[in-house]
Formats: structure tokens, sequence, C-alpha cells
């Protein structure tokens, strides 16, 4: 009964173009058709400036690393289906980003293509699903612009081929980001391929990639899926598209180009404004390192594509209120706290949300201190379950309960709403955010989680948290610490000290709490699990009632 009412809850948000388009997934999937063609054109004056590359390899030729995971393959052996390793790491080596990487000669890559192509007839496996086709086109269309010799016409004939299996393949019954990739692909392929399928594909990825943009970057200019991973990962997706667009001397055009570039500046300005001073994103919302370009890359290829140069940075403290995102920034210098109080994503595809309204991520000096958990994974399993818990966050957790009932990997059944927030300063050195959400409304007593956070200069925050409603429950508030920083319980404060042994900061609870240090672990790439201390402040008893601690930042950490 329980697993059927999760059913319901998660399949009651779905919209019904997606539930139509899962049926027909799971009847006609298997009988996609790819109709016979012979006549490859290549379009004239199709160009591109440089693109992002990152390195997956090694000095094997053979080799590669995903998710922390390496593995060597021979000349024309690769295991394009081992089973005894992640689904998402087999995506990773479908994906051929490393076509893109300088150090892999091109000899290897070569003869990476034609083994694919020999070994992955069409519709097989997990080099056919719709994402890793969307990317591997993108990927082999790059490839092919950059490279000086003569493409062989096999490998036209496969790109060829895959770009009309996505097409009849879209990923309807998901949409979110990989509807985006699809529509990106698409283009790709009608820009470099001529004739009626590829006007065709042209016509479709200018329809997804026009109503895409207004569905899924909002307002402030976050993505829509509330994972800064995500988002940069779409902006380099536009960024794509308008460098495709604008290196290219042919006579079709897109009116929507001026459109979509002043969107994307709008986009580069919010993963400015979100990254941590350390130039890396925070890690919410199945937000990892090292997957998506680093800042600094994302706004160098901007510059290349269209001149993007970002606003500098100010040293007195400076407040960002992103509230269709539901991000909220308090920096001054190389201190920075981002709290999240948004929805947990759009309603009819929430996959990558977590239980963490009301979490935040806090640096002193440039170094993240406070930190969330991250993503370790994409299967099922412990790390996968709390990574997404509400446990795992810097939040107030209630009965044992998550906000959001997470499950499987990508489900959400019932989940919080925000219910208000705001960020505002009234003085220099002085800045007060409020907010509360419903995610607790369905236990008993209707509660609901208020938290205000209150930043006085110089380095002082004191966190105010109220929950409202009736009864007696167990509440615990968490503070995961980055592991190169440890708590220490000193009479009724908490000092953390760097691995020097200066203490960092100090955080002082309120007198209706007790305090203990839980050991947990730290996610901040996929496959990476390093441990970590969180200092757990917990209270059994009658609401409503206040629970207080207030963090000072003490020395710089070195």
């Amino acid at each position: 009964m329980n697993r059927l009412l999760l059913y319901g809850r998660t399949l009651a948000h779905l919209r019904l173009q997606q539930i139509l388009a899962l049926l027909r997934k799971r009847v006609f999937s298997a009988r996609t058709v790819i109709p016979d063609f012979k006549d490859l054109r290549l379009r004239n004056g199709i160009g591109l400036n440089a693109c992002i590359s990152m390195s997956h390899g090694s000095s094997n030729e053979f080799a590669f690393s995903f998710l922390n995971e390496t593995r060597e393959f021979s000349e024309g052996k690769v295991d394009w289906f081992c089973k005894d390793i992640s689904k998402l790491w087999r995506y990773n080596l479908h994906y051929f980003d490393y076509l893109l990487d300088s150090e892999r000669c091109s000899k290897a890559k070569a003869c990476l293509i034609a083994d694919w192509i020999d070994k992955n007839p069409v519709g097989a496996g997990d080099g056919w699903e719709p994402y890793t086709v969307s990317l591997r086109i993108v990927n082999w269309v790059k490839y092919f612009l950059g490279n000086k010799e003569l493409i062989p016409s096999d490998w036209l004939r496969s790109l060829y081929q895959q770009a009309l299996w996505l097409e009849r393949n879209l990923e309807t019954h998901i949409l979110a980001n990989h509807y985006l990739k699809n529509g990106v692909a698409l283009f790709y392929a009608g820009m470099y391929f001529m004739g009626h399928d590829a006007e065709s594909w042209l016509l479709t990825a200018r329809r997804i990639l026009d109503c895409q943009m207004d569905e899924q970057f909002l307002r402030d200019g976050g993505h829509y899926e509330r994972s800064p991973m995500y988002h940069a990962i779409s902006v380099v997706d536009y960024l794509d598209v308008l460098n495709l667009i604008y290196n290219s001397r042919i006579d079709t055009d897109y009116e929507g180009a001026q459109r979509l570039e002043t969107r994307i500046r709008a986009a580069l300005e919010f993963l400015s404004d979100l990254c941590l001073p350390d130039g890396e994103i925070p890690l919410f919302n199945d937000a990892a390192l090292r997957i998506a370009p680093h800042q600094t890359d994302v706004i160098s290829y901007a510059h290349r594509v269209f001149g993007y140069v970002p606003q500098p940075y100010q040293s007195s403290l400076a407040i960002k209120e992103k509230s269709h995102s539901g991000y909220y920034v308090m920096r001054e210098g190389s201190d920075m706290m981002v709290i999240d109080c948004g929805p947990i994503g759009p309603d009819y595809q929430p996959g990558h949300a977590h239980a963490d309204t009301l979490s935040f991520e806090l640096a002193l000096d440039g170094l993240r201190v406070v930190v969330d958990t991250g993503v370790y994974d994409y299967e099922p399993g412990p790390r996968r379950a709390y990574a997404r818990s509400t446990k795992a966050h810097n939040t107030v957790c209630v009965d044992g309960q998550d906000q959001s009932e997470v499950w499987g990997v990508f489900r959400v059944a019932r989940r919080a709403y925000p219910l208000r927030a705001s960020l505002t300063s009234n003085r220099p050195g002085h800045a007060v955010f409020w907010g509360a959400h419903d995610g607790y409304h369905r236990l008993p007593g209707r509660l609901i989680h208020e938290r205000m956070i209150e930043y006085s200069a110089p380095g002082k925050w004191t966190v105010q948290d109220t929950v409202l409603g009736k009864g007696v429950h167990n509440i615990e508030s968490y503070l995961h610490l980055h592991p190169d920083f440890e708590p220490h319980v000193v009479a009724s404060f908490v000092e953390v000290k760097d691995r020097n042994g200066r203490a960092i900061l100090m955080v002082e609870p309120s007198a209706n709490v007790t305090v203990s240090i839980q050991a947990g672990f730290y996610f901040p790439e996929f496959g990476k699990e390093v441990p970590n201390n969180s200092i757990v402040m917990a209270y059994r008893g009658r609401v409503p009632v206040t629970l207080t601690y207030q963090i000072t930042k003490m020395t710089r950490p070195q």
C-alpha cells in the first residue's frame, strides 16, 4: 500500500505529454525503423570557434577516467557494454567527449569511432539511449568540423543514422535537460548535413531550443531544475548553439539568436553570483564537481562566442536575491553563504531534487567550511538515498523524516514547497534572510519550518529555526563540515579547527538543544567518498519551539 501511495503521489505531478510518451516508449521503443538513405550531403560554410574540452584519458590512448574510476582497454577491444561498472560510467564512454581531448592522438580517436560503429548496432544498449545519442552527435560534429582530413563515409552514415534515430526517440517522457540535449543534437546534425532530413531536424531543433529557453531558464537567470551543475551544463549547451550560428557562413538564418544570447547572458550572471569564492559551484541538488566545466572555462567560452565579460566582485557586503530559482547569497569579500529556499525543481521533473529546503553552504576566506553532502552516484543504494535525504543537508529534520518524499533514484512523491523567502540589507555589513517551507505539514501537528539567518559583519551568522505546529517531536539541526575541518565540543559551544589545529569558527547553540558530533561522508565528486564530521543539535519536546545557533568566524584558514 505504501508503495502504491508513493507511485500515486509521484505520477500525480507528471504532464499528460510525459505519461503518453512513457506508454509509447514501453510499447514502440524497440520498433523504431530507420528509413533507407543514400545521398549524404554536407552543408558548406559550417564553422566553430574553439569549444570547451575536458580531459578523460591517461598515458594509455585506450584508457578512460570517468566518475573517479579508470578502465584500460586494448586497441580494438573496448568493452562498450561492460556490465561490471555503473550505467553512468558507460554513458560517459558512449558520449565521446574525449574526441575533443588534445592529449589523445587522432589515430586512437579514429579507432574508437570505427570500433563503436562496428560494435553498436542500431538501437542496442546504452549507446542508443536518446540522451547518449544526443551528446555523441554533438561531439562527433565538433570533431569532424575540426578535422582537416577527409571524414570516412561510414562515419558520416553512422552520424546521419543516429540523427534519424534521435528524431524518432525524443525524450518527451523525461523533458528537462534531456529534451534540451535532444534539441542541441538535432541542431548540430541539421547544420552539418543538407537535405530534407536536415531541414526537418533544424525545424524540430529550433522549436525545442526556443521553447525550452523560456521553459527552463527562469527570470532570474537560473535553470529550473535548481541544480548548479545542470545549470552550467545547460548554459554550455546554448553557447554551443550560438557558437555554431555565429561562426557559420550559410544562407540559413536563426532569427532568435539574439534573444538566446540575451537570456544566456543572464544565466552567466546567475552562475557567477552562485559560485563560491573558490570558483566552483555549490553542491545543491545532484551537483558534483568535475562534471560541468569550471566557471572560468564557461566564462571564457562565452567571451569567445559573443564577447561576454562578467561584472567584477565587490569587497563590501553584497546580497543576491534569486527569488525565482530560490537561491539567496550573502557575500563579503571571500566569505560567502548560499541559502536554498526554492521549489525542489519543476513539479513534472524533480529527478535531481534533494530534500534540502532551507539548507546552506558557507565559505570562509575562500574555503568551503559548511558544505552540502553532494552526490556519489545515480545508482540505487544507501549512498544515493543518503545524499538526497534531509539529514545530509544543513537544515532541520523532524522525526527522522525527509521534508520531501525522495525515493528510488530520481523520484519524489510529496514535496516541500517554500511558503516565503526574502533577503534584505538595511545597513552596511548587515543582512537578514527569512524563509519557510511546508514539507512537514503532513506530519501529526501540521508542522511548518521557519528559518531566519542574520549576518553581522565581520563574520557572524545567527541561525534561528522555528518549528510551528502541535505535539511532541524530535528535531535535529545539522551542520556538515568540509573534511579539512574538525569540530570539538567545548563546554556550551563547538569549536571548529583546521588541520593545523587553528580555530576557524565557533558554533554556539541555544540552551534547549543537546549537541553531538557524528561521523559521515562528503561526496564532492561522482565516485568520491571522503569521511567528514557533522555537528548535530537535537531537541525533543513540544512545539512551537525556536532553536538558535550562532556561527562566528575566528581566524583565517590556511
